[in-house]
């Protein structure tokens, strides 16, 4: 019998060039393809702060995040040294029948950034957070009907599926859970129409939703929570993606002066490193879910409190105050979003700029020109939004610049990386879009030549 190897790194090292043939045999084959495809799969082995480095020990730009897990960047200090101490303290974690000083701790500093909600709930992931907002909506207000907005995305849980409007994750596991009704974003008079029977637990929005960063109009947010007051809803904003100093505050709904009934956070809560979520509530809300002692455990989850996942939500927001990455995220964001803007007056195929801080989503649409539109309309017949991939797929390659499209089917371009980029990364991200989308409006040319082996690779699969 080999004997235990607890380092590893070094694992890593003997097993990386393994890492497609593991997956294809007892992972996800499909994804494997997707990243040879794309040319995705150059072997990531390093990431520090906003930056990977790939087998050859080429440096990557990070717009992705992780899916915006790596607000503080990778392998903080603050937070490895959190984490170690936690592991070298011999801790009482997860006794059960006790309570997590840590979990007190971490639940003290999260509701002082939010001081009109009283009680925090821990969970495990973003998803988990969802859940349990639909089973506190409905204990707390004896309703069984949930309101969310088309397009908008909240997990793929069963429940928070039921929230998301994407056929994409829906198709083949409907049908899902009954009383979900959505309702267009952006529109007051339908979301009314949806409250008004007072059957309503729960209104679920984004405040800026992440599939394609559609923005509220400045009326909608505090609209919303007019009417939720006005017919007894509760106001749930899912922070998941959007919180934690994302879009400049630390969450998005202070950009439209609202205080939901509850807030949904996650994602850059963990630092990237222990999967966390928490769930800010109101007292009254929380006491009508935990009314007695034999409901003290009527929700919970076995690991969401442990004092791995606590010290790493208190680490990541002890980097965001010392370093100031939330106003660092508004300073940036808005200096990015103004370099990107100005190119688009230049561009036919480049629409529109949007977003808050550091969460910014590029559209691109049908050009006027008949040479570009053609080529526009080979690419949308065989898959809806393949342009952008003629994007993204050579700011990888030729910029090293990792990002991806905003969702399945979209024409947007999402930007969510580290909140601790600099002015030269800002640079390094307006001089490589500048040159890509360039390139993408030269036909016959090296982009359209790509997007005819896409073309080809969507015609193959769909036969």
């Amino acid at each position: 019998m080999n004997s235990p190897n607890p380092d590893m790194s070094q694992l890593f090292a003997d097993r990386q060039a393994q890492r497609s043939t593991l997956h294809n045999r007892y992972l996800n084959e499909q994804f494997v393809r997707v990243l040879k495809t794309i040319g995705y799969d150059v072997g990531f082995q390093k990431g520090q702060g906003q930056y990977l480095y790939d087998r050859e020990g080429a440096r990557y730009l990070d717009l992705l995040s992780g899916f915006g897990v790596f607000a503080i960047g990778r392998n903080h200090p603050v937070m490895r040294e959190a984490l170690k101490s936690v592991l070298d303290a011999d801790l009482p974690n997860l006794v059960q029948f006790d309570v997590s000083t840590l979990a007190g701790v971490l639940a003290e500093r999260l509701l002082k950034y939010v001081p009109y909600l009283d009680k925090a709930f821990f969970a495990n992931s973003g998803a988990e957070c969802v859940e349990a907002a639909i089973k506190f909506a409905r204990g707390a207000t004896g309703r069984p009907g949930i309101v969310y907005c088309a397009h908008g995305y909240h997990g793929l849980t069963y429940g928070a599926l039921s929230l998301t409007g994407d056929s994409n994750f829906r198709t083949g596991f409907e049908p899902l859970l009954p009383g979900c009704t959505s309702v267009p974003f952006n529109d007051l008079a339908a979301l009314e129409k949806a409250l008004a029977s007072r059957e309503v637990a729960a209104f679920v929005v984004e405040p800026i939703q992440g599939k394609g960063v559609n923005m509220p109009s400045d009326e909608f947010l505090p609209g919303a929570a007019a009417l939720c007051k006005k017919y007894g809803t509760l106001f749930v904003a899912d922070e998941i993606q959007t919180g934690m100093g994302r879009t400049g505050r630390f969450l998005a709904v202070e950009h439209w002066n609202v205080e939901p009934d509850m807030v949904l956070l996650s994602k850059s809560l963990s630092g990237g490193h222990v999967p966390v979520g928490a769930v800010l509530t109101r007292k009254s809300i929380f006491d009508k879910i935990f009314n007695q002692m034999d409901r003290a455990v009527v929700h919970g989850s076995t690991f969401s409190k442990n004092d791995l996942a606590m010290a790493a939500g208190i680490a990541t927001l002890d980097v965001m105050e010392s370093e100031k990455l939330i106003e660092a995220a508004a300073k940036r964001g808005a200096e990015l979003r103004l370099a990107l803007t100005r190119m688009v007056p230049g561009y036919e195929l480049m629409k529109e700029v949007r977003g808050k801080g550091l969460m910014i989503g590029i559209e691109f649409g049908p050009p006027k020109s008949l040479r570009l539109r053609a080529s526009w309309n080979v690419l949308e017949a065989a898959n809806k939004g393949l342009f952008c991939q003629l994007i993204t797929v050579p700011l990888f390659k030729d910029h090293k610049i990792l990002t991806q499209v905003a969702g399945h089917g979209s024409h947007t371009i999402k930007l969510l990386p580290p909140l601790t980029i600099t002015e030269e990364d800002c640079n390094w991200i307006e001089r490589a879009f500048d040159d890509v989308i360039a390139g993408s409006h030269k036909v016959p040319g090296a982009i359209w030549s790509l997007g005819k082996t896409l073309v080809d690779n969507a015609v193959r699969r769909s036969a």
